[in-house]
């Protein structure tokens, strides 16, 4: 594998995870740019990168993302509350003939919970659950609900009829999956389905341990994206086996 040139775009706790996993994987931390100053006095090494990733905040990302098609820097892209411009980074991608990957979610169990909600949410609907979600972060999270609650929340409505749309907070309107959001101290991700019947209660839960399994999935996929042309996601990594 070759060793790639890899820069940091957003170098706080997340960053820092990821950096880790760069060293271990035998590639370089060639740059890390977390301001403005730090891109007007680093342009020139910027250009001479060979992926970057992004984990910066999210009104920044889109920014970003221009800068890494000017520049034909192959982008990673990790940070979520952008995804109502996603339909127009796509386009700028396929006009400049770029590289994106982009992900809610980075961690392998995270993504099988993914298909298991979908399950969950086309049986919901045959058997009349009601289906609610909440998600629970770190303090300093920018966006709510979490990039991983909104694609959670979207896959059900795309297998559930019975649903239209999703709102923060308890609903008065049943066709709108009510979302929980929590910030605390100390929590790298928490996200819970619950589908609830007059006879039980089905829960489906994910507790991320650490920010390991997100950080691991973001450089797979930078050595995924690498010497690759178009719009990349989660699973087409999971796909090609890239361990």
């Amino acid at each position: 594998m070759k060793q790639l040139k890899i820069c940091l775009i957003g170098y706080g706790r997340m960053g820092k995870e990821v950096e880790k996993f760069v060293l271990q994987r035998g590639h370089e931390v060639f740059l890390k740019l977390d301001n403005e100053h730090d891109w007007l006095n680093n342009i020139k090494e910027f250009l001479l990168c060979d992926v970057a990733i992004d984990f910066s905040i999210p009104n920044k990302v889109i920014n970003n993302i221009h800068k890494c098609f000017d520049g034909n820097i192959p982008i990673v892209v990790g940070t979520t509350g952008w995804y109502d411009q996603l339909k127009e980074v796509e386009s700028w991608c396929f006009e400049k003939n770029q590289s994106l990957f982009y992900a809610p979610n980075f961690s392998v169990g995270m993504n099988i919970v993914f298909e298991m909600n979908k399950m969950l949410a086309a049986m919901s609907a045959k058997y009349n659950y009601k289906i609610t979600l909440s998600e629970t972060h770190h303090i300093n999270k920018k966006d709510a609900p979490s990039g991983t609650a909104i694609q959670l929340a979207n896959d059900i409505i795309d297998n559930n009829p019975y649903y239209s749309g999703w709102k923060i907070g308890s609903q008065q309107d049943e066709t709108l999956i009510p979302v929980e959001v929590t910030r605390k101290e100390n929590v790298s991700g928490i996200h819970e389905i619950i589908a609830q019947s007059d006879e039980d209660i089905i829960s489906l839960r994910h507790e991320a341990r650490g920010l390991d399994g997100f950080a691991l999935g973001a450089v797979l996929a930078a050595e995924f994206l690498f010497g690759k042309k178009g719009i990349y996601s989660i699973n087409d990594l999971l796909k090609s086996g890239l361990k």
